[in-house]
């Protein structure tokens, strides 16, 4: 999948298309640091890995970084959250993620919930 991946990136660069592309890659859940007797590692709620490129991401730096295990996040109080992921996509897309409502069974939704905070430390 790397060389998949390095290529998309190489090549919506060369064409001059990844100024203007948001790149995310992401896992649907994170995994336990330790093993659980040799039979694997169990889902890790806490933490788990997406990097972003393009579309005005800053390139080469770390942010929500985790404990030395990987097993929290290491600024408890203040942890990234998908939320804040999703908010971050839609500021560089040009909309207010405060304002992107949707009504779904009489109940009005947002993407972002009411955590979700725009992470301006990895924008270019």
């Amino acid at each position: 999948m790397a060389v998949g991946t390095a290529a998309l990136i190489k090549d919506l660069k060369q064409r001059g298309l990844l100024e203007d592309t948001i790149v995310l890659w992401t896992t649907e859940f994170g995994r336990m640091p330790s093993s659980q007797a040799g039979k694997g590692r169990d889902h890790n709620p806490y933490v788990f890995t997406n990097w972003l490129c393009g579309g005005g991401i800053q390139g080469g730096i770390s942010h929500g970084e985790s404990d030395q295990w990987g097993y929290k996040p290491l600024d408890r109080l203040n942890p990234t959250q998908v939320y804040d992921v999703h908010a971050t996509i839609l500021h560089q897309l040009g909309i207010d993620h405060t304002k992107l409502t949707v009504r779904h069974d009489g109940v009005d939704r947002r993407l972002t919930d009411v955590h979700g905070h725009v992470i301006h430390e990895i924008l270019s």
